[in-house]
């Protein structure tokens, strides 16, 4: 190990006061919930977890604990502090009862399948406090679904008598989670299923859900690197950067990233949208950038891309529905709309192929795989060769950033939250509560003075299309062009248009004294 690693390992991320005693926290539930859209319809779906109350702490006496055997699981890509939400899962069970036990199951969903598992002992836990990457247990992108699926998975958490199962995850992840325990709950199952709000994208969220974790510290390690570029850019005076950030369904982090950093421009998708923007639209507001800090004599400019733009234009979202649909009916490009073959016949025949054939386990087209850097900056500098007004140069070089922000150290904000996260799990298995996602609030506070409750899944769902059927889903969550955030953004944008107050946010910083340094500029 590094002296580095070995120095977060002895980080002790503080908790929220209400978790300083475990065995005398119980939570009563306020009113009932419905679901994001098409109540009638998730309610269908989930006869046993629909309409259940928000589930809030409060004190009782203290109770006789018995040992608890709980499982947990990582589903879908790596986010940093991962491994503090299993930490915290093994001390709080222990603290509960030293009996209690830990397992997880190898490389996703998968493992929970497969009965594919391993105990974790303290000797295995205490070499991942603080740690980024989920190789503890492994990852994986399996979505239980199917009869078949969900009895296997049944049967593993029969054989092996958990008393819970903790689904760490996104979007997709914890519908699975709604799904698991509404299968489990209608075999007479006593197993409580709980999940944790994982994706860097950000796009995991709700009011009572403040922030998906992982996020900050994506945000925090693309930002030290775009201020690393931009500091380039004012030194070296000759290439426009243009750089894609994750977020294939939301522009949360092109968002953050800009809020840290300060670039001339950054496209944020559902405001192309809202505006009903076109290509062209977009190409040309690139166009006059690069032009009118050229001809000052700034022949460079910092522009952040959303991964998920293209999904925005409106004439290509209407060309991607299509092909969703037509594509999972087994159809091709032929029943395409007049429109969308245009659309389709407008892009270069690499991208038409991605768009076609290339697409993710739900059927859906990769974005992440389409370098729309590349087909923006080819498109302006085809425009800033139309325009004999332009008199400087256009030089370019592309960034995708990426995987670089999934596994790195987790920063302080995610460390502590997701300690705060794996309690909160574990109060809702011993309180027998299934279905729900373990959530902390009040995230700008203290870490002490937090807030915890529990969010049934079945209030963030909605119906989606997937593989062309409607599909309960747990709902992503947008930028909020009404809210703080982005208002700040605009704000100042106009002014960074044509002036370098770049920010240099450099390496991540870590604390010792358990306390939260810095927090995501979106919440």
């Amino acid at each position: 190990m590094t002296s580095l690693q070995k120095k977060r390992m002895s980080f002790t991320p503080l908790l929220p006061k209400v978790c300083d005693a475990l065995d005398r926290i119980a939570f009563c539930g306020r009113g009932e919930t419905a679901s994001i859209g098409d109540a009638g319809k998730i309610k269908g779906y989930f006869p046993n977890t629909f309409g259940r109350p928000i589930l809030y702490p409060i004190e009782r006496q203290k109770r006789v604990q018995k040992p608890l055997k709980v499982g947990v699981v990582f589903s879908g890509g790596p986010a940093a502090g991962g491994h503090n939400v299993i930490t915290a899962l093994f001390d709080s069970l222990r603290s509960l009862h030293p009996e209690s036990c830990l397992v997880g199951f190898l490389d996703g969903p998968l493992g929970i399948i497969e009965g594919k598992y391993k105990d974790l002992p303290q000797k295995c836990i205490d070499l991942y406090r603080n740690q980024g990457g989920f190789d503890m247990i492994g990852s994986g992108r399996t979505k239980i679904e199917g009869d078949a699926q969900l009895m296997q998975s049944f049967d593993t958490i029969q054989r092996l008598q958990l008393d819970g199962l903790v689904i760490i995850g996104g979007d997709d992840s914890n519908t699975n989670v709604a799904v698991l325990a509404e299968y489990c709950m209608q075999r007479g199952s006593a197993v409580r299923i709980v999940g944790v709000p994982k994706t860097i994208d950000g796009d995991l969220k709700s009011p009572l859900v403040e922030i998906s974790f992982g996020f900050h510290s994506a945000c925090q390690t693309y930002s030290e690197l775009i201020g690393n570029i931009a500091r380039d850019g004012r030194s070296s005076k000759k290439y426009t950067h243009f750089i894609k950030l994750m977020g294939r369904s939301a522009s949360h982090v092109a968002l953050e990233c800009a809020l840290q950093t300060n670039p001339n421009l950054t496209l944020i998708g559902e405001e192309i949208l809202e505006k009903k923007q076109s290509l062209k639209e977009i190409v040309g507001q690139i166009a006059d950038l690069v032009e009118k800090r050229g001809n000052m004599g700034k022949n460079y400019s910092i522009i952040l891309i959303p991964e998920g733009l293209i999904e925005f234009v409106i004439e290509i979202k209407v060309l991607i529905e299509e092909l969703n649909t037509l594509l999972s009916q087994g159809r091709g490009e032929e029943a395409l709309s007049a429109e969308a073959k245009n659309t389709l016949r407008f892009f270069p025949k690499d991208l038409q192929r991605q768009l076609l054939l290339d697409r993710d386990p739900h059927g859906n087209i990769q974005l992440s795989h389409i370098q729309t850097e590349s087909l923006l900056s080819s498109m302006v500098e085809k425009e800033l060769q139309k325009r004999p007004s332009f008199k400087g140069k256009f030089r370019v070089v592309h960034h995708f950033f990426g995987y670089e922000g999934r596994s790195g150290f987790p920063t302080d904000f995610d460390a502590t939250y997701c300690y705060a996260l794996g309690y909160v799990a574990t109060l809702l298995i011993k309180e027998g509560h299934s279905g729900y996602m373990s959530c902390v609030r009040h995230l700008t506070k203290d870490p002490r003075e937090w807030g915890i409750c529990g969010v049934p899944i079945t209030s963030l769902m909605h119906l989606e299309v997937r593989k062309g059927k409607r599909k309960p889903v747990v709902r992503k969550a947008l930028v909020d062009l009404h809210g703080k955030p982005f208002k700040a953004l605009v704000q100042c944008r106009s002014h960074l248009l044509l002036h370098d107050d770049y920010i240099y946010p450099g390496p991540i910083q870590f604390g010792e004294d358990g306390s939260v340094a810095s927090i995501p500029r979106s919440l």
